[in-house]
């Protein structure tokens, strides 16, 4: 038998499917000067990280950056598409102050952009407060990383769980070569 040749019996669909598949990687990011200066603990981007874990994504503990340093932060990040994990979500940094840079840094190194899902998120977060509408939330791909800037309060990181659970595994499975359609 040559090296591609397989008895009769072989399937390789069952090969591909049977490999261990390679564990799903998590990261958060927490935008927050205070909580970087340790003047609270931030709640939003352990809800964030343990909703994540839930799903069976490898999640370290939230990163937590003070709003000054996010560009550095995400040009180290994004600098090597190669090493990113699965699915980034950051947490915080999505108002209107003058430090909120979350959302005008990460629209640098969108490959793509998801507004509807962005959309949905506004959607969801009308049934609570009329000013959901003003955030900047914005979803979409870095190479093929999912990631998705979040407002920092635990409220609106559920909201955003509530978009994200029916359809994560689905989206991960369209950025890793699977099509849905």
């Amino acid at each position: 038998m040559g090296k591609h040749d397989h008895p009769a019996d072989h399937n390789d669909y069952d090969d591909y499917h049977n490999q261990a598949a390679a564990p799903r990687r998590g990261l958060v990011i927490v935008a927050s000067t205070r909580a970087a200066q340790g003047v609270y603990e931030d709640e939003s981007g352990k809800t964030l990280a343990t909703w994540l874990t839930s799903r069976s994504f490898d999640t370290p503990e939230p990163v937590i950056v003070a709003d000054a340093d996010i560009p550095n932060h995400f040009a180290q990040l994004f600098g090597d598409i190669a090493s990113l994990p699965q699915v980034v979500l950051t947490t915080g940094g999505t108002g209107l102050s003058d430090d909120d840079r979350t959302v005008d840094e990460l629209a640098k190194y969108l490959t793509k952009q998801l507004p509807g899902i962005a959309m949905q998120f506004w959607q969801t977060g009308l049934h609570a407060t009329p000013l959901a509408v003003c955030s900047r939330a914005i979803a979409g791909t870095v190479g093929r990383t999912f990631v998705m800037a979040l407002p920092g309060s635990v409220s609106a990181c559920r909201d955003g769980i509530k978009v994200l659970d029916p359809i994560i595994d689905s989206l991960v499975g369209m950025l890793e070569g699977t099509h849905v359609h």
